[in-house]
């Protein structure tokens, strides 16, 4: 945890109004979250915090790119990930239960640390299929051989089509079935 420091904030004392940070996320940032599907990235965080007596308010505005793999042909990619994530602090004595954009901390509170907030945005704004379009790059990063294969698949010549549903037993019987009527 002693690598996420810089990520602990110092609330205490900080005076009401607006602060900014700045934060480069990078391959050391996601090597502390243990079983982490991200484990090198390239992202400029901004983090906004508005201290008002009661609360904090925090925006996060992040973009970059995420080293995976791509989903349509398993080329190792650079895929943007980009975001604005709000998250408000409310101050409490009391254990409170926590809501999606809302925690509550002590009010003697010293940090705060957010870098668990920045990794689950991050991971959060990670498409489901993860594709670009690399074409735009100079080289494209695709793996060519296996979109090939891949196009080979999706469309099989017209000698297979025809043979296909002359062999298939299935086509022979439906066509007896059309002749019955």
């Amino acid at each position: 945890m002693s690598g996420l420091v810089p990520y602990s904030l110092p609330i205490q004392g900080l005076k009401i109004g607006i602060h900014e940070y700045e934060f480069h996320i990078d391959r050391e940032f996601f090597e502390h979250f243990e079983n982490s599907p991200v484990t090198e990235g390239d992202i400029d965080l901004t983090l906004i915090l508005d201290k008002r007596p009661a609360m904090l308010l925090l925006e996060f505005d992040f973009e970059g790119t995420i080293r995976t793999e791509c989903d349509r042909c398993l080329a190792e990619i650079d895929l943007p990930v980009d975001g604005v994530e709000q998250l408000v602090v409310k101050y409490s004595e009391e254990t409170e239960q926590e809501e999606a954009d809302v925690i509550f901390i002590h009010p003697e509170s010293e940090h705060l640390n957010v870098a668990q907030f920045i990794y689950e945005y991050i991971v959060l704004a990670i498409p489901i299929i993860k594709v670009y379009d690399c074409w735009e790059e100079n080289p494209p990063v695709c793996n060519q051989e296996m979109l090939k294969l891949l196009d080979a698949q999706e469309q099989p010549n017209e000698e297979e089509e025809g043979k296909e549903g002359e062999d298939n037993p299935l086509w022979k019987e439906l066509k007896k079935f059309n002749r019955n009527n």
